[in-house]
């Protein structure tokens, strides 16, 4: 029996990424997000391209009650879920604290925090019995904080927190907990932030090779072929240009032009 993959935000950037690389290697998977489209078409193309099973559940991460029922499906279909990806998520604004959007801090909250929480809960019941790794996808904003970041920097500290105690909380039952924070990386991130600002978004990444998708993907999956005994807990990602998550080179290049 193929071990089972549930990803969240699998419709785009790590998370489409994470579903091919786990359906190349065998894994059957659950994928999930909001846009039918792009699961179905993403289903499809792993079924064929690698004869793995694939579900797909449509749903909310922000909706308790979506993710309840979605899961349920789940578990009437499968029984079971061995390595759980939870890399819903998104940034939405970019403004200092006195003018930030009320709409985009509630987003965010309630994407990356209480969606992390509402599918880590419900899946853990797939899990226990059997062990299971979960990965938990965070940001060097969950390391340090950047200017005009504050609300989508907090999501991604309490991510850190919630995979530190989730790593002591289900110790019992011996399943993994693995932070993976990546730094800047080239997806739709930046596109969703700047809200649908494509130049914008494009500006963000120019003059230097960033993170690509399947470089975060590739290291969830090192990560979850270890051995049984071995967790990674934490791991910090950048791409050579990035020192951390406020300093890359453009920053380099304009301290070096003022000396």
């Amino acid at each position: 029996m193929n071990k089972l993959v549930l990803v969240t935000g699998a419709t785009s950037g790590f998370g489409e990424a994470i579903a091919k690389v786990f359906a190349a290697n065998g894994y059957d998977l659950c994928i999930t997000g909001r846009r039918a489209d792009r699961l179905n078409q993403l289903k499809q193309e792993l079924e064929a391209k690698h004869g793995v099973h694939v579900t797909e559940l449509i749903f909310d991460v922000r909706d308790r009650s979506q993710v309840t029922d979605a899961i349920n499906i789940l578990k009437n279909k499968v029984g079971r879920v061995d390595i759980l990806v939870n890399n819903a998520g998104l940034a939405s604004g970019l403004s200092t604290i006195d003018e930030g959007e009320i709409d985009d801090w509630d987003l965010m909250v309630d994407t990356n925090v209480k969606g992390l929480l509402y599918v880590t809960r419900t899946v853990l019941p797939l899990m226990k019995e059997r062990g299971g790794h979960i990965f938990n996808i965070g940001s060097t904003a969950g390391k340090l904080v950047y200017k005009n970041g504050n609300v989508y920097c907090a999501t991604k500290f309490a991510v850190e927190a919630l995979s530190q105690s989730m790593r002591i909380d289900l110790l019992p039952y011996g399943i993994k907990v693995t932070a993976v924070n990546p730094g800047m990386a080239e997806t739709e991130f930046s596109l969703v932030r700047f809200k649908g600002d494509q130049e914008r978004a494009d500006n963000v990444y120019k003059g230097f090779m960033p993170l690509q998708a399947e470089d975060i993907a590739n290291t969830v999956y090192y990560c979850a072929t270890l051995p049984a005994h071995v967790c990674i807990n934490d791991l910090t990602i950048t791409c050579v240009n990035q020192a951390n998550g406020i300093y890359s080179i453009k920053d380099a290049e304009k301290v070096n032009s003022t000396k």
